[in-house]
């Protein structure tokens, strides 16, 4: 569908739908507005379950026109037309739409611990690595954590399989006694000085992931 390449990884949030300006109707969310000089109007739904469609009505003749949504479709019109429905759909995507990126539960349970403790949401930073997302304090602007998706390969693990992973800070001297390439591994694209990895799939307690978030916030100070 046109409009699928706006949402991907990413879920919808029902408040900030609704401070936008959709309206509840049945199992979807609607938002119109003008476009193409008032001349249409474009129709926005968004499904319960993350779908989402457009419309576009010609306000003289009450009629859809749809060929916007056509890739070979060409010309002047069709173009400004297809132009100005992706403006509103980029907007919307990032406006009302949250990252759906992490599947893992214990990446979920860290991501929520960061939020109430911290008041941080994961920033994904780099548009070719959709799957990867970083913590930084909001005084020092400094990492104190990545999420990041890689092969188990990557950390020297008998397996290709993807796996959630977190980099996270410790201190120098404390490295050599903690990396055990089991539970703890050299820190993936990081500094392997001062950053180690874990896998986020339950081998450690979350209890003691957050423990090791805090001590990696304090680190990053300078």
């Amino acid at each position: 569908m046109f409009e699928e390449k706006f949402f991907v990884r990413r879920k919808p949030n029902v408040s900030r739908l609704l401070s936008y300006g959709f309206t509840k109707s049945a199992e979807k969310y609607e938002y119109a507005t003008s476009v193409l000089e008032d001349k249409f109007i474009l129709q926005v739904f968004v499904f319960e379950n993350g779908g989402v469609s457009t419309k576009m009505i010609d306000r003289s003749t009450d009629e859809e026109y749809s060929l916007y949504k056509v890739a070979s479709s060409v010309g002047s019109f069709v173009g400004k037309a297809r132009a100005e429905c992706e403006e509103v759909l980029t907007d919307i995507s990032q406006n009302c739409f949250d990252p759906d990126v992490f599947k893992s539960a214990q990446t979920l349970e860290l991501i929520a611990y960061v939020r109430k403790k911290y008041g941080d949401e994961p920033e994904y930073l780099w548009d070719k690595f959709p799957d990867n997302a970083v913590w930084r304090r909001k005084d020092t602007k400094k990492w104190y954590g990545a999420v990041l998706t890689v092969a188990k390969s990557k950390l020297g693990l008998k397996s290709d399989d993807p796996a959630e992973v977190l980099d996270l800070r410790l201190k120098p001297e404390l490295m050599e006694s903690t990396v055990d390439f089991k539970n703890y591994f050299p820190g993936w694209h990081m500094n392997k000085k001062s950053w180690y990895t874990v896998i986020l799939d339950n081998s450690l307690p979350t209890d003691e992931i957050c423990r090791r978030i805090d001590e990696s916030f304090r680190l990053a100070v300078k």
